[in-house]
């Protein structure tokens, strides 16, 4: 095997020194250490063993100053930021509350209010819809096990097409490919996860009557909209960025525009808007900031770029695409085994698409086909994690056994695989 740059004490190969790095990796993920110091030292571990300490430090370097990286660690610090703060203001509650008023449905109540919920992407943040979920499943007598399923299904169904999603982020800026591009080759997939979630979670169930409101449909509006003013705030965003992109005579600034830029100045912008209409006090806006939740999502972005980077300047991608080649592995099949079983194995999207990424930048280019494929298997493998805090916080909400979620858990990730491999093929 030809070795890819000189080795320390030439006694270490590429693909070796991966081996022994993600062994690290493995233990870290055992011990529950969090994904960013985990992806952190993984990069550090390999960095040492497959690179001299110029290409090192050049290493960290650019990946301190790439743009790129820059503008998804404000991306992700920004999205972590609103999610408090929707959640310190009680905007969140103020959102679900009034949504659930004036829909009147609760089929419609239990699908919608956990996709809603999940605009603000909270690690284990399912739990904050399960009480009102469980309220209205109860009136339509929905056991615990299926209570748990619509309340997990129906919260992850929107992050395929949600650009303000930090996972989405992260897939964007590892990718290289457009955020409209991967929205509009996901849509299918998203539309047959909810079909799937309504068959599944609500079959044989009768629709039932809702009593008298608390709040008028005028005032519900009222709630909804400035609720959800400061969300609105960074679609539109993202939106008239992609339409100066698309219009370069538009750009009269000539500003460095990219996806992960229009998601950062977005976040922000979403986090302006909430603190005018929400006028918080000093303690409730710092509180998020002694969260080490934020911190944490955010140097985890850092990691999945800085691992990104060292196993393509050590020359292990096109080592582990050599062997690849070698052993006549199909690309399709690699391309949705690896990223499925890393996500499932590290209960995390963003772990498992990092890993992935680094190890097939060698042999796949990441078009928006290849990258939506990835995007999607990686998601479907992480959402059936029973290490995935959403999944185990609802089940110990609704005190049902994972062995009873995976009976309608299982066939809609299937069925779900299954169309994200035939939009592949397809279109």
């Amino acid at each position: 095997m030809k070795l890819c740059g000189r080795l320390p004490l030439g006694l270490v190969e590429p693909l070796i020194a991966f081996v022994v790095s993600f062994l690290f990796l493995g233990i870290l993920v055992y011990k529950r250490v969090g994904l960013g110091i985990t992806l952190t030292i993984t990069a550090i571990i390999l960095s040492l063993l497959s690179l001299e300490l110029g290409s090192i430090t050049n290493v960290f370097w650019e990946t301190s100053r790439d743009p790129v990286t820059i503008s998804l660690l404000l991306a992700t610090f920004g999205i972590m930021l609103l999610s408090q703060l929707y959640k310190e203001t009680e905007f969140a509650e103020m959102l679900s509350q009034s949504l659930s008023e004036i829909l009147r449905n609760s089929k419609l109540v239990v699908s919608v209010l956990p996709a809603v919920v999940g605009l603000l992407p909270v690690p284990g943040g399912a739990l904050m819809s399960a009480p009102m979920v469980e309220a209205e499943a109860n009136k339509l007598e929905l056991k615990k096990d299926r209570q748990t399923y619509v309340n997990i299904w129906f919260r992850h169904t929107i992050f395929p097409v949600y650009p303000m999603s930090s996972f989405f982020v992260l897939a964007v800026a590892l990718t290289g490919v457009s955020v409209i591009s991967l929205i509009t080759r996901q849509v299918p997939v998203v539309v047959a996860m909810v079909v799937f979630g309504f068959l599944i979670g609500f079959w044989r169930v009768s629709s039932v009557e809702h009593g008298a409101a608390r709040n008028g449909l005028g005032t519900n509006l009222k709630f909804l909209v400035k609720a959800f003013a400061p969300i609105l705030v960074m679609i539109l965003a993202i939106v008239a960025f992609n339409i100066v992109r698309a219009r370069e005579d538009l750009n009269m600034f000539s500003i460095p525009m990219d996806a992960t830029f229009d998601v950062s100045v977005a976040a922000f912008l979403g986090v302006g808007g909430l603190l005018l209409i929400a006028k918080p006090g000093l303690n409730v806006f710092s509180r998020p900031f002694r969260s080490k939740g934020i911190y944490e999502v955010t140097l985890a972005a850092f990691g999945a770029m800085l691992l990104r980077n060292v196993t393509m300047a050590s020359g292990i991608s096109e080592s582990f695409g050599m062997l690849i080649a070698g052993g006549n592995v199909s690309d399709v099949v690699l391309l949705l085994t690896l990223p499925t079983a890393l996500a499932f194995l590290m209960g995390t999207p963003s772990g498992g698409l990092a890993i992935s990424v680094s190890m097939l930048a060698g042999t796949l280019s990441f078009t928006p086909k290849v990258a939506s494929l990835l995007y999607m298997v990686t998601y479907l493998g992480y959402l059936g994690a029973p290490t995935h805090l959403c999944l185990v916080f609802t089940a110990d909400y609704f005190k049902c056994s994972l062995g009873r979620l995976y009976r309608y858990l299982f066939p809609s990730l299937v069925m779900s695989f299954l169309v994200a491999v035939l939009v592949y093929f397809l279109l």
